[in-house]
């Protein structure tokens, strides 16, 4: 996902679709006394009904498959790793009745292997 501030979901698994509109990155050490990158995007419903959900990273996870995909962290990769889990939560339905998700280490790897995919194909089809 290139554009991760906005951008489409779904349909969820009961056909709803969502407008998500990105709010902010932050670490959380300030907010939550949490050593974790925290996304948080607005969703809107078909019916105008909003929500918020916020992503949340582990910091040591996010230098290991910094270290494993040879990605500099930096806040466009975090947001767009956290909009590829939350689309993939919006697509699934699970963890949607939360207000904050973190990501397991699998969840992480397997969006930064999608993302390393789209950002080579990105370059390459200039």
């Amino acid at each position: 996902m290139l554009n991760f501030r906005q951008f489409d979901a779904g349909p969820d698994p009961f056909g709803h679709k969502f407008q998500v509109m990105f709010e902010w990155l932050q670490t959380a050490i300030s907010i939550r006394h949490s050593d974790t990158v925290d996304v948080r995007f607005m969703l809107v419903d078909e019916n105008d009904g909003r929500s918020k959900k916020t992503i949340a990273m582990q910091h040591a996870d996010l230098l290991t498959v910094s270290h494993e995909t040879g990605r500099k962290i930096d806040d466009p990769w975090c947001s767009r790793l956290a909009a590829a889990h939350l689309l993939y939560l919006i697509e699934t339905g699970e963890d949607m009745e939360k207000d904050l998700v973190t990501m397991t280490a699998p969840d992480l790897r397997r969006h930064a292997e999608q993302e390393k995919g789209a950002e080579f194909d990105a370059v390459h089809a200039k």
